[in-house]
């Protein structure tokens, strides 16, 4: 499959690295010194499950010199989303797809209005990396895991996806390419419900370990960091709730149960940034639950009071 990957960092990076090294053709979208490191030397992942050298990748800073692309790996932070995706629509305009595999649960909608629902799947990443230098990504844990579906099969397809060719195929074809490349990835039958899922355990990890300043190991351990973690999943599945999204009665044991079998050393990527003084998502994460609670006359004290607290770094370390 042609693949670009839309931000080159843990999630882009790890991924796409890893369908590269399998012969797929895959371009990487960066910034920086970042990007100069790929274009010099190359991506390298660093993972207890097995190192990978791409010597030589393709890799710039403008979509727009990139040929279109059967998959868009879309990866960029939340607050570029309605920028990249107009970036992007050369890549999809022959039938090809954008997947984003981001934090949050806005993406697909802003993706779907820019570039029409006939281009957007949907997917979620499960993965413990991020860049550790420029060229180099350090994948955390043995935890790597892609879903992805479709949430609508337009009838008939764009224009050069081929005869036959709906978004649910087009989604079983990157699963495939996927699981041929040693990727653990599967097809969700219903992938906002998945998008969810991982929202309410993210948003809490991220507003944790940001709010602590602290790794997993150190919330889960601690009585009331744990009891306050529970809080926020308890608030952000209220907040589902009210947007039509339910879970299974064991969901928030299983949760908690998953917190505890994940590597003490994690933090989540919204950390990296607070303590690298970078723009912070929080306000697509504790500050949407937030946001949506108070629109559905739900009392989300726990995600208010995280969002608060780190409004002063949404725009970087104060100075």
């Amino acid at each position: 499959m042609r693949i670009a990957v839309i931000g080159t960092g843990g999630v882009g990076g790890y991924f796409g690295a890893k369908l590269a090294q399998a012969g797929h053709d895959v371009a990487f979208v960066a910034r920086g010194a970042h990007l100069a490191a790929l274009q010099a030397g190359g991506l390298r992942i660093e993972s207890a499950g097995g190192d990978i050298v791409l010597p030589r990748v393709t890799a710039t800073d403008d979509p727009a010199s990139l040929a279109p692309v059967d998959i868009v790996m879309f990866c960029v932070k939340l607050w570029d989303v309605e920028r990249g995706a107009a970036q992007v629509a050369p890549l999809v305009a022959r039938g090809g797809v954008v997947i984003p595999f981001q934090n949050g649960i806005d993406s697909p909608s802003i993706l779907a209005r820019v570039l029409g629902a006939e281009h957007v799947l949907g997917g979620v990443a499960y993965v413990a990396a991020s860049i550790r230098a420029p060229g180099v990504i350090a994948h955390v844990g043995s935890m790597a895991r892609l879903r992805v579906g479709a949430f609508t099969t337009p009838d008939p397809p764009p224009a050069g996806r081929g005869e036959g060719a709906t978004l649910a195929e087009l989604a079983q074809r990157f699963v495939a390419a996927c699981t041929a490349a040693g990727i653990e990835a599967e097809l969700a039958a219903d992938i906002n419900r998945a998008i969810w899922e991982k929202f309410v355990f993210l948003n809490a990890l991220s507003g944790l370990t940001c709010l602590a300043r602290q790794p997993l190991g150190v919330v889960r351990a601690d009585p009331d960091l744990r009891a306050t973690f529970e809080a926020a999943i308890r608030e952000t599945v209220a907040v589902a709730a009210a947007q039509g999204v339910g879970f299974a009665e064991d969901f928030i044991v299983r949760q908690l149960r998953a917190l505890d079998g994940l590597p003490a050393e994690m933090r989540a990527s919204m950390l990296h940034d607070l303590a690298a003084g970078r723009r912070l998502e929080a306000p697509w994460l504790a500050g949407r639950v937030a946001e949506l609670a108070r629109r559905s006359g739900i009392a989300a004290p726990v995600n208010a009071t995280i969002y608060a607290a780190l409004k002063p770094y949404l725009n970087g370390t104060p100075h």
